[in-house]
C-alpha cells in the first residue's frame, strides 16, 4: 500500500510540474510556445490552453496535497521517523569503550645553576 501511494504521489508531482510549465507566463508563451504553439495554430484552439491548464493545475495541486497528507498520516500511525532510522548493523555493535583520561602532563625539569 505504501509503495503504491508513494508512486501515485510521484506521478502527480511530475504531472503538476508539467502542467505548470505548459501554462503561458505574463509575457504569453510558456513552454507551449517553445514547441510552436501560439495563436490559431495552437493545439488548444485560438483561446489558448490557460483555462484548461489552470483547472488541471488546481486538481493536480489538490491531489498532491492529499497524497502528501495521507503519506504523513501513515508515517505517524506506524510510529516511525526518517530521522530515527538507523542501519541494523549499527544497533548490534558492542558498546563504545569508556573514554580514557589523559595522563597528567610531565613537569619540565628545572635547569640547574
Amino acid at each position: 500500500m505504501s509503495a503504491l501511494l508513494v508512486t501515485l504521489h510521484v506521478i502527480v508531482a511530475l504531472l503538476l510540474v508539467g502542467a505548470i510549465l505548459l501554462q503561458p507566463g505574463s509575457k504569453g508563451g510558456g513552454l507551449s510556445a517553445t514547441f510552436g504553439g501560439g495563436g490559431a495554430n495552437s493545439a488548444f484552439g485560438a483561446r489558448g490552453a490557460a483555462p484548461v491548464l489552470a483547472k488541471l493545475t488546481y486538481w493536480l495541486a489538490a491531489g498532491f496535497m492529499v497524497t502528501s497528507l495521507v503519506i504523513e498520516i501513515k508515517i505517524v500511525q506506524d510510529n516511525r521517523s526518517v530521522l530515527e532510522r538507523k542501519p541494523a548493523a549499527a544497533k548490534a555493535t558492542a558498546p563504545a569503550p569508556a573514554p580514557q583520561t589523559p595522563a597528567a602532563p610531565a613537569t619540565p625539569a628545572e635547569p640547574s645553576r
